[in-house]
């Protein structure tokens, strides 16, 4: 991931206009949005337990409505829905 920006100076530009243009081509590359987003690069989660996250939830969720027929939990609503 090698991305050369070459900026020349003009004959009657500023240095100031040249880290201006500078810093404006480096944005418009997306070199910086590329090197925040790989700062915290995470391994994914392996498939064994993906699996047993998924059927302990399903677990719980069987269980909670078993307890709600029975009249011994409260019934939940669905939070966060307009």
């Amino acid at each position: 991931m090698i991305t050369v920006i070459e900026v020349k100076k003009n004959t009657n530009e500023s240095n100031m206009n040249l880290v201006r243009r500078f810093s404006r081509k480096v944005l418009e590359s997306g070199i910086i949005q590329k090197v925040k987003s790989k700062r915290y690069n995470e391994r994914a989660e392996s498939k064994v337990k993906v699996k047993i996250a998924t059927l302990k939830r399903i677990n719980r969720k069987k269980v909670q409505e078993k307890l709600q027929k029975l009249g011994k939990a409260p019934i939940q609503t669905k939070r966060g829905h307009r």
